[in-house]
């Protein structure tokens, strides 16, 4: 019972992390697009300055939940995919960089390179972070041994980009639409145009992800066999056609929410219907680490739970304080401000 709700806070920690950071990584990519001038460059910065840092947490946590909970999966996992995440880290430094160095110096060289690592370390981790669980879903050749029996172009399969062009796709629009709700003027009608126009592309590579995950993976057999889990699907679908209503109608706080919940419950559809398997092996099915063959101790994990029902309602109380603080537009007085960045 323990090893089944951790597997599935797990899931939901991974799932809240990337519906938070995902804003960062679109708005990321989405600077060298939709921005005409510096002042419009400062703007996507201070829309996600506020938030950034704390959404890293939720990256952190999921990452302190796999070791503590299932430390056989997190050390299997960090060695076959130790070049793609090693990746990830050297990206998500060099953003975070680029927040506090970007102004040191007023040259349009210096600006532009710093504007140029916030576009790479913001693709690289969406697009990875796709490809590394699209290759969950699908399966990881590592041996009996826990070696893994390929290279990064071995995860760089068609399943694999599939899922890493999903992600982008996700995350591209969550951050339009961000975009949207902290700018005004030119910038905030080229903000929903982009959200509009990139919705579209999403909703083509969602419905070709979700056709090839049947033939590429098993995830489908979890909900054949129980068919009250299709609501998850079913909820992913309905929030993703409610996002393109809302950001026709102008709502976009609610198109963010509607967006949040597409990518929250597109991450717990591939959890589900991995489960119990939380890091299958493509070479034999036998050498799959599962929930089970693969957790902590039931103390240890009694501790954690309680451990975290005590430390979690004031962590999310605190980032939501922040983003009600900070829920107004990016205006004059802010960027003026010697905070701003």
């Amino acid at each position: 019972m323990l090893e089944t709700i951790w597997f599935l806070l797990w899931g939901l920690i991974w799932g809240i992390y990337f519906m938070l950071d995902g804003f960062d990584f679109g708005l990321g990519m989405l600077l060298p697009f939709v921005t005409r001038s510096d002042k419009e460059k400062r703007i996507i910065y201070n829309a996600m300055g506020p938030f950034w840092d704390g959404n890293e947490v939720w990256l952190i946590t999921a990452g302190g939940v796999t070791f503590a909970a299932f430390p056989i999966t997190y050390a299997v996992m960090f060695s076959t995919l130790y070049t793609p995440l090693l990746m990830i880290l050297f990206a998500l430094i060099i953003r975070a960089v680029s927040f506090e160095f970007r102004n040191k110096i007023a040259s349009q060289s210096w600006k532009s390179l710093w504007d140029t690592c916030l576009f790479v370390g913001s693709f690289t981790p969406a697009l990875l972070f796709g490809v590394a669980f699209a290759n969950i879903f699908h399966g990881i050749p590592f041996d009996k041994n826990y070696v893994f029996q390929g290279n990064l172009l071995t995860l760089l399969n068609p399943y694999g980009v599939l899922g890493g062009v999903l992600f982008v796709a996700l995350f591209l629009v969550h951050g339009a639409i961000w975009l949207a709700i902290k700018s005004d003027g030119t910038l905030h009608a080229r903000a929903k145009a982009a959200a509009s126009s990139l919705w579209i592309f999403l909703l083509i590579i969602a419905v070709v992800f979700l056709v090839y995950t049947w033939f590429s993976t098993t995830l489908y057999k979890n909900y054949l066999n129980n068919l009250m889990l299709f609501i998850l699907p079913l909820i992913t679908v309905i929030s993703l056609l409610l996002t393109r209503l809302l950001i026709f109608k102008n709502a976009f706080w609610k198109a963010w929410a509607s967006s949040s919940v597409t990518i929250v419950t597109a991450v717990l559809f591939g959890v589900v219907g991995l489960f119990p398997n939380m890091y299958p092996s493509s070479i034999d099915q036998t050498l799959s680490l599962t929930a089970f063959n693969s957790s902590s101790s039931p103390l240890t994990l009694k501790i954690m739970l309680g451990v975290a029902l005590v430390i979690t309602p004031p962590a999310v109380i605190n980032q939501t304080w922040a983003y009600h603080l900070f829920s107004g537009k990016v205006d004059e007085a802010m960027l003026s401000s010697k905070e701003s960045y």
